[in-house]
């Protein structure tokens, strides 16, 4: 036996008892929250306008009516309506998007990460007016891998969205990839 074998076999034993913790985590509904202001016109017609979007169902009622029933929010701004604002009254923690992955990130003492894909599945359309809820399912979390990036681990994360009616409006996909680089406090 070398003097590396207990060492190796704690670090083993640790490494099974957080990817326990984290699997006990999966399917579990997390961080239900309520949209700080209702969807609003404003920030279509900018978010619109920051990328060129002259799309009519957008920017005019009449065509908005014609083709679904009033108007409604660009389908892709789901997630802007939880982008947490820097100060807000009464806030006494900094607010941060996408909660479980920075969870996953300490758990697992994970210091860098980047998101290797997005999906989004739409299902009823975002409208004037809707007061969005949200909350996050962490649905897989790997074994440890190593990459070009380094060692770590991958993480798949939806977030759901419904309106003030309970409609699924949205489900987002997010797989993130938490790690460490090679040679960083690793040991390698």
């Amino acid at each position: 036996m070398t003097s590396e074998s207990p060492g190796t076999d704690a670090h083993s034993a640790q490494e099974a008892d957080l990817l326990a913790q984290a699997l006990a985590l999966v399917g579990q509904e997390q961080y239900h929250e309520v949209g700080e202001f209702p969807v609003e016109r404003g920030y279509i017609w900018t978010s619109c306008a920051s990328v060129e979007n002259g799309n009519p169902l957008f920017w005019d009622d009449q065509v908005a009516e014609a083709l679904t029933d009033g108007p409604i929010a660009p389908p892709t701004m789901v997630s802007v309506w939880f982008r947490p604002h820097n100060w807000a009254p009464g806030r006494t923690e900094v607010a941060l998007p996408l909660q479980v992955h920075f969870d996953l990130k300490a758990l697992f003492n994970l210091p860098e990460a980047v998101m290797t894909d997005n999906t989004i599945e739409f299902h009823a359309p975002v409208r004037l007016g809707d007061v969005l809820r949200t909350h996050q399912v962490l649905r897989s979390v790997s074994g440890p891998k190593t990459t070009k990036l380094g060692r770590g681990r991958f993480w798949v994360i939806d977030v759901v969205y419904a309106n003030q009616d309970a409609e699924l409006v949205a489900v987002e996909s997010y797989t993130g990839f938490g790690y460490r680089r090679t040679g960083e406090g690793s040991g390698e």
